[in-house]
């Protein structure tokens, strides 16, 4: 399988793959996002230590069922041949009706086919009101002309 864009990443690549990234995850389908990684990927996912795809989708299947209403930004933060360091938002509520910003941090290395054979990130989540909610379009893709994190003041 060949997930472009592909490594070495550019200027005009790395933001894609970002993009893609984003998009994928805020599908909430996490058949799908596995499919971006590799089959035997590690993940280190704040606490949880995850090895290949069936471990991705299951606790991506976790996090989204506990994880509602769930909106994510992502931004490149830096790039170099096959890594990447992205930062993120993202915005959820949970059973209670308690809304969190999440924000966190990624580093991710890729095979030359272009999927991620590695993702590290570190995350904190900050407890929230509906009313200071950022993260608000509908559908499930950011819109292009959404503010980014920076515009954000995130």
């Amino acid at each position: 399988m060949i997930k472009p864009p592909l490594p070495p990443f550019t200027e005009e690549t790395a933001p894609q793959k970002v993009r893609a990234a984003e998009d994928a995850w805020n599908s909430q389908d996490p058949v799908h996002v596995a499919q971006a990684y590799t089959p035997d990927c590690f993940w280190r996912n704040r606490t949880d230590f995850i090895q290949g795809r069936e471990e991705i989708i299951a606790f991506l299947t976790r996090k989204w069922q506990q994880e509602q209403d769930y909106r994510l930004v992502k931004e490149l933060w830096g790039f170099r041949l096959n890594r990447m360091a992205v930062r993120f938002s993202y915005e959820w509520h949970d059973s209670t009706g308690q809304w969190f910003r999440s924000y966190g941090n990624e580093l991710w290395e890729f095979e030359e086919n272009g999927l991620m054979r590695r993702r590290v990130a570190s995350i904190n989540d900050l407890p929230i009101l509906q009313t200071d909610r950022k993260l608000l379009w509908t559908g499930a893709r950011r819109p292009d002309d959404f503010p980014s994190l920076t515009e954000l003041g995130l």
